[in-house]
């Protein structure tokens, strides 16, 4: 009998570790989904130099905004922590939702500068291909659409439409 109980509480110990290692933050606000590498889009014709290149420029930014979404990420669950006290602090909150949203303004500016680089790069026909990738275009996320809604019968659900999906990675708003 000792040995199952000692057996059971090893177990419980290892699932109580190894679950949270399960846990990642994942492609959604990251830059790093499936269209966040734009060597990877069909039909651009990219010259070994403008791939060596981006992938280089690709790699220097997903560095130097790592730091940033660390702090972001950490800050966001602070402020689920603070949502979630038994005496609110609305000083508190605020003054964290306020740093929550300086960090994403910054790695929004250094996510911009990056796609503006990436375009200047890219010659005018594959600019042109370029455009197809962003909003409505072919790396284009799950938006609302025509589509299986999640009640009785077909509505407007979650389906292939408009959006930004997980780890988009769109093209400057101004050429």
């Amino acid at each position: 009998m000792k040995k199952v109980l000692t057996m059971m509480a090893v177990l419980v110990l290892v699932a109580a570790v190894a679950v949270p290692s399960f846990a990642y933050r994942g492609w959604r606000g990251h830059g790093d989904g499936p269209c966040g590498d734009i060597t990877k889009y069909p039909g651009l014709n990219l010259t070994v130099d403008q791939k060596a290149k981006l992938t280089e420029m690709r790699t220097a930014h997903l560095k130097d905004i790592k730091p940033l979404q660390d702090k972001l990420f950490s800050k966001k669950g602070d402020l689920r922590l603070l949502w979630q006290e038994k005496n609110l602090d609305q000083a508190k909150i605020t003054a964290l939702d306020k740093e929550v949203r300086v960090l994403r303004d910054q790695i929004h500016d250094k996510r911009t500068s990056y796609q503006w680089a990436v375009y200047k790069l890219l010659t005018p026909e594959q600019r042109e291909q370029f455009k197809g990738f962003g909003p409505g275009g072919a790396c284009s996320g799950p938006g609302m659409g025509p589509g299986m809604g999640h009640g009785m019968g077909p509505g407007n659900g979650p389906g292939h439409g408009p959006g930004h999906g997980p780890g988009m990675m769109m093209g400057p708003a101004a050429d």
